[in-house]
């Protein structure tokens, strides 16, 4: 049964979850301003560059559902203690590689690594916040969470360019492995007072039709696309193509592109506080928030792709950057609909369903890039970029179609519901288009 109040235990036990998360975001970011030094140091071209981000997210996105399965299992505690251990393994090899192939093989250790804290912080946060306190301590979580991605843009830019590759990503591979005694010693699994339910082995039968389960509900369904549409963008250029894009193709130095990268964190981190408590005070605005994010990130691109000559003014590029940063706690969303609308059971599964989305999106625009980069005849290369950057807004118009889709197939199920005299969680009213789409 949920919680009905937070407790300073409570409290305690995010926060040492949530740093591991802060580690995962340091981790998983930090080939955004190291991409050209990587390139240089394992002599690869843009599609190589990019199997580095494709490798690492798309495992990650492989990962969740397992994910989901292993903290049903056996629990958020042990789960997170082997993300840091993964996590710091796999950086202190990306430190070490000098070949590109044991390159990829760090980053797919720490990209396991990763895939296990998320689903973990929210299940911990499931089980030790209120209901409704759920979708502030979710988006507050993704906040700090950003403090890692801010570390990864101008401070991971100085401390490469005074210390060096090497001793840069050793230290924070070290520090990032110790930390999992501290999450052994002080996370638990369930309220003081509350005994967690005893888990029990999962036949792989049981495991597909729990996830068939989980994917069979609107809301989950819903979750799914939110999470595909609005993370990928920001996440993408973040991650990977950002800084290159900044670099080569629009002029600016390190400093300036890791400045304007840096939007997209501060951004996210001031917005996703604010975010989550009005989706937690008035839920019924969640969806309309989504799809004003995508009206603008919409706009956003026609302007990074419309713009004549292809090289932007500094200050368009920090307005841009800046309004694709809300994609960031828009994607949060998805995780609240999940929360919402499947029991406590299967609350990780279907949140791992919901978190496929987002990286597979980006997995595929990632790749995508690189190949086209690779591909293209001589021609300057804010042009190259331009054409490039065709795959990512394909994925946000595929995006966009499929979120209207199973926006309204959501809300019909939940009047249906209300016709059956059954409790929703979330009051929504009927609009014209509603009563349409069901004649």
């Amino acid at each position: 049964m949920p919680v009905d109040r937070a407790t300073k235990r409570a409290w305690l036990i995010w926060s040492t979850a949530v740093v591991v998360y802060v580690a995962a975001l340091f981790h998983r970011t930090s080939l955004g301003v190291a991409g050209l030094e990587a390139a240089d140091r394992f002599h690869v071209g843009p599609a190589a560059l990019g199997t580095f981000t494709v490798l690492q997210i798309g495992l990650y996105a492989l990962m969740q559902i397992p994910t989901g399965l292993l903290v049903d299992r056996f629990g958020p505690r042990r789960v997170l203690t082997a993300a840091a251990l993964l996590m710091g393994t796999g950086q202190l090899m990306f430190a070490l590689a000098e070949s590109y192939p044991l390159g990829l093989a760090a980053r797919a250790v720490l990209g396991v690594g990763d895939a296990m804290t998320w689903v973990s912080v929210l299940r911990l946060a499931a089980a030790h916040f209120p209901p409704r306190k759920f979708s502030v301590v979710m988006t507050l979580s993704a906040a700090l969470g950003g403090a890692g991605n801010l570390v990864a843009t101008v401070p991971l830019t100085l401390l490469l360019r005074s210390t060096g590759w090497t001793l840069t990503f050793l230290v924070a591979g070290l520090a990032t492995a110790a930390y999992s005694a501290v999450v052994l010693w002080r996370v638990r699994e369930a309220p003081e007072g509350v005994t967690p339910p005893v888990p029990e082995a999962v036949p792989l039968r049981t495991v597909a039709k729990r996830v068939a389960s989980a994917w069979r509900v609107p809301g989950t369904r819903l979750g799914f696309w939110v999470h595909f549409t609005s993370m990928s963008a920001p996440a993408l250029l973040g991650l990977l193509w950002g800084f290159p894009y900044l670099v080569e193709a629009q002029g600016l130095s390190r400093p300036q592109a890791s400045a304007v990268l840096s939007v997209l964190v501060l951004v996210a981190i001031a917005s996703g506080p604010v975010m989550g408590a009005v989706i937690a005070r008035k839920p019924e605005w969640r969806m309309p928030i989504v799809g004003g994010y995508l009206a603008a990130a919409l706009g956003c691109w026609a302007v990074l792709l419309g713009w004549p000559g292809g090289v932007l003014p500094t200050p368009v590029l920090y307005a841009v950057f800046a309004v694709l940063a809300f994609g960031n706690p828009a994607s949060g969303v998805a995780f609240a609909l999940v929360r919402d609308y499947n029991p406590l059971h299967r609350v990780s599964t279907a949140t791992g369903v919901a978190n496929v989305g987002g990286f597979g999106a980006i997995t595929f625009a990632a790749l995508a890039v690189g190949v086209v980069l690779d591909v293209l005849p001589p021609m300057p290369v804010a042009q190259a970029y331009r054409i490039a950057f065709l795959s990512v807004v394909a994925v946000l118009v595929l995006g966009v179609w499929r979120t209207a889709v199973w926006w309204r197939r959501a809300r019909a199920a939940v009047f249906a519901a209300e016709d059956r005299g059954e409790q929703v969680p979330v009051q929504i009213r009927r609009r014209r288009w509603d009563v349409l789409a069901s004649a």
